[in-house]
């Protein structure tokens, strides 16, 4: 067999120190040695009995790994209500639905994602069969769209009526000089540009790491746009010796800093999951140069072999703080995370 890519490499130093504004205790230890099997996911407690309890249940009874992953990346993506990901996802900029995702294994490094892929509502599936069924790592667009075919995927179409009325009256309210009028009674009126992704890291029995990262990308995006999710080191890396790390947010800062892969060599220098979150805020802000450059945002979640889990975003505020949800033996829990910029 043909040996897949690896990254390797340093990572910059850190820069002036910035202050930072803690909502919880650096570090959870939902687990002790890696031996207790973990499954989390990058959103609050008002998704994580939905989407962790199928890959709970996966690891419950006997599953694999990759089964339990799986399991918790689909529940979003199936979901029309969720407009972030999967069907009813949120359109480009012609109302196409281009979804993104990637999947990694941390026992044998390989890893496989898809971009820009049209008509099928779950990424994450087909993510996972690139990685293992074939000794590519990245497929997009029509090619991606042929070969989830090929595996028996049906053709569907992603666009919810939801999605569409928040579609056309993104497109309505561009410019006040077109032929387009939005609707007098608002009904569909968006507060501001919608963004999401979603992270799933896992943990299992034997100490053995993996995970998914799925999105519809940025709303509104020029055809073909690939952000970070689907490219592996960006929107997700998995190191079986070390830990495993998920970003959302502003896709083009998490690739130019190679973000996912960044905070697992922080936790590999002896960082908690939690200072390695912090640290990759921090370096985006940097190489932006100062908070007063900074009017986007990103979020990183992590957990390392130990089991510890870790949450951080560049901006946040009191009641926003960013957060993620994990499920051990002990049931479901939720926690804060901490962020760098305070914003109102």
């Amino acid at each position: 067999m043909i040996n897949r890519r690896s990254f390797i490499g340093k990572v910059a130093g850190l820069g002036a120190a910035i202050p930072l504004i803690s909502t919880i205790p650096s570090v959870s230890k939902p687990t002790q040695n890696g031996k207790k099997p973990i499954i989390l996911c990058s959103r609050g407690e008002n998704w994580a009995e939905k989407v962790l309890t199928p890959g709970w249940e996966a690891f419950q009874n006997g599953k694999d790994i990759l089964d339990a992953v799986e399991a918790s990346a689909r529940v979003t993506e199936l979901d029309p209500n969720d407009a972030s990901v999967g069907y009813g996802g949120l359109p480009n900029e012609d109302g196409v639905v281009q979804l993104d995702a990637s999947f990694m294994d941390g026992r044998n490094h390989n890893c496989g994602s898809v971009g820009a892929l049209e008509n099928i509502k779950t990424p994450s599936s087909v993510a996972r069969l690139v990685m293992e069924r074939t000794d590519h790592i990245h497929l997009v667009g029509e090619g991606a769209l042929r070969f989830a075919k090929a595996h028996g995927f049906p053709e569907e179409n992603l666009l919810t009526d939801r999605s569409r009325r928040m579609w056309l009256r993104w497109k309505e309210n561009l410019s006040d000089r077109d032929d387009r009028f939005p609707p007098e009674d608002g009904d569909y009126e968006l507060e501001k540009r919608p963004t999401g992704t979603i992270n799933i890291l896992a943990l299992d029995a034997n100490g053995d790491l993996a995970g998914c990262t799925t999105t519809s990308g940025l709303f509104g995006k020029i055809p073909g746009r690939i952000g970070d999710s689907p490219i592996i080191g960006a929107g997700l890396y998995v190191d079986n010796e070390v830990g495993a790390a998920g970003a959302t947010g502003r896709g083009e800062e998490i690739l130019r800093t190679c973000g996912s892969f960044f905070v697992v060599e922080q936790m590999r220098a002896g960082k908690s999951p939690q200072e390695a979150c912090e640290a990759l805020c921090k370096r985006i802000i940097d190489i932006n140069g100062g908070e007063k450059n900074v009017n986007f945002n990103d979020r990183l979640v992590a957990i390392n072999k130990d089991g510890e889990v870790g949450c951080a975003a560049i901006r946040g505020r009191e009641g926003r703080e960013p957060s993620l949800s994990f499920m051990s033996e002990d049931g479901i829990r939720t926690i804060k995370g901490t962020y760098l910029i305070e914003v109102s």
